[in-house]
């Protein structure tokens, strides 16, 4: 292989490389949800559902590992498009945990956020 030669594969090389990070940095998901001041996260098993349809859940019930119920409203979820408050029925069925994150209003507990639980 000739000096040009290898002088364009490590051009194309080092633009690949560059391409990729940069491509990786932008379609990255920003390093949090915006969450107000004193946002907490809890994880545990769906253990109710209060709902009148799929897409009508108003509250549910979460039992943490050490047995404790915990219930939690829904009003508006910051990620509804990624899990949908009808997806919690399938939780309640399958025991799969799943991670809350909410703040605390007067006596309630407000979910923002749910997610399926880290392994």
């Amino acid at each position: 292989m000739d000096r040009s030669t290898r002088t364009l594969f490590a051009v194309l090389l080092v633009g690949i490389v560059v391409v990729t990070v940069l491509a990786a940095i932008l379609l990255q998901e920003p390093s949090g949800p915006d969450l107000p001041p004193g946002a907490e996260q809890m994880t545990g098993v769906v253990v109710s559902v209060d709902a009148t349809s799929l897409s009508d859940v108003r509250a549910f019930t979460l039992r943490r590992p050490g047995g404790e119920l915990v219930e939690f409203c829904l009003r508006e979820l910051q990620n509804g498009t990624e899990f949908a408050p009808g997806h919690l029925a399938e939780h309640q069925a399958t025991a799969e945990p799943i991670r809350v994150t909410f703040v605390t209003e007067g006596a309630e507990r407000l979910a923002l956020r749910l997610e399926d639980a880290p392994s």
